[in-house]
């Protein structure tokens, strides 16, 4: 049932949102064929073809999950999920603190200044730089975590980048 403002009530748990459920737990998966299959030394072009397969099926699973739960029944999978990551997103409403925006911006800028360097790092010196993944994942949890420091008026500003007509507009300088 849709209002005039098309907000849509969230209905029962009943069986077409539980066979969605069960749907999206067959797509997620079928992944899980691609590493049993390059385990079982299956030859490569088949292991790209079932990822090809894989990926096609899964967008059609996801029309039928549509389908099946209706449009109730999706909108309301999508506030559980969202609603649960939503809360862990920064909020614009705070002002962020001179130390705080420091330690944000070294966690921001350090793992984009260390990757953009790391080709030239070992193209002249050879074996200076360790090569671990727990290092570069260090990286990007860094990254990440910078815009949760930073709070959500950095990520507006990022965004802001992409958009040709925004203007600074600083309210100190008036």
């Amino acid at each position: 049932m849709s209002n005039p403002q098309g907000y849509v009530e969230p209905h029962s748990a009943g069986w077409r949102f539980k066979v969605g459920i069960a749907i999206i737990c067959v797509m997620l998966g079928s992944w899980l064929m691609v590493p049993i299959a390059a385990a079982l030394d299956i030859p490569g072009s088949r292991v790209a073809a079932l990822t090809g397969v894989l990926f096609i099926s899964n967008k059609v699973l996801l029309i039928i999950v549509i389908a099946v739960m209706g449009k109730a029944g999706f909108q309301q999978l999508k506030s559980k999920l969202f609603g649960y990551v939503s809360g862990l997103a920064p909020t614009m409403d705070t002002e962020v603190g001179p130390i705080r925006h420091r330690i944000g911006i070294v966690m921001f800028c350090l793992p984009l200044i260390s990757a953009f360097l790391e080709p030239y790092v070992d193209t002249f010196w050879p074996g200076f730089r360790p090569n671990l993944w727990q290092l570069q994942l260090l990286g990007d949890a860094m990254l990440i975590g910078s815009f949760f420091v930073l709070g959500g008026n950095f990520w507006e500003k990022v965004r802001a980048l992409f958009i040709r007509t925004a203007k600074v507009v600083n309210p100190d300088a008036v």
